[in-house]
């Protein structure tokens, strides 16, 4: 997984915090992913998927 944000100078509680959020994002973007090679996508699945993505990215990028 590619870090989004560097993690140098952060203290280690907000280093976990920042761990946690990448994971839960990439989590996010394999679903995101897995969806799209349906058939079928779910429009409302897709678009509920990507904001919550955007908003992890968001709170990754507050945390800095």
């Amino acid at each position: 997984m590619r870090e989004f944000f560097p993690t140098k100078g952060v203290l280690p509680m907000e280093n976990a915090h920042i761990a946690s959020l990448q994971a839960k994002h990439a989590g996010l973007d394999a679903r995101i992913a897995e969806e799209e090679r349906r058939p079928n996508p779910d429009t409302a699945v897709l678009s509920d998927l990507k904001k919550r993505k955007l908003r992890l990215k968001e709170e990754m990028a507050a945390a800095h």
